[in-house]
């Protein structure tokens, strides 16, 4: 399985962040298998964002649940992550990360919250 993020690089403060995971050569609902956002900010340690279960149930990082929201497209094996009304403080670089057997991440996108 490969896993390849994509996202806009740059996004203005109180914007919507909307980014996509694209999980290649295997399925998203392989039975047991759950998917990760994951960031990591500059200087600091990685931080988890939200988790999609393969029956679709849903896991928000209390920190960040109101402005964050989840999602699936199971017919092309994509994850999404929405992050409303961002700040400066969510620049970071946004993982995605699968557990599916094996472990896979992907490369990250980074993603820079500026006027």
């Amino acid at each position: 399985v490969q896993v390849q993020e994509s996202g806009p690089g740059l996004v203005k403060p109180s914007q919507t962040l909307s980014l996509t995971c694209t999980a290649s050569g295997g399925s998203i609902t392989s039975r047991g298998s759950l998917w990760r956002w994951i960031r990591q900010s500059p200087g600091k340690g990685l931080e988890w964002i939200a988790t999609i279960s393969y029956d679709g149930s849903t896991y928000y990082n209390p920190s960040l649940k109101s402005r964050t929201s989840i999602a699936r497209d199971t017919s092309s094996d994509q994850i999404t992550l929405q992050l409303t009304s961002v700040t400066p403080e969510d620049t970071a670089a946004y993982y995605c990360h699968g557990a599916a057997g094996s472990i896979y991440w992907g490369q990250g996108t980074q993603v820079t919250v500026s006027s």
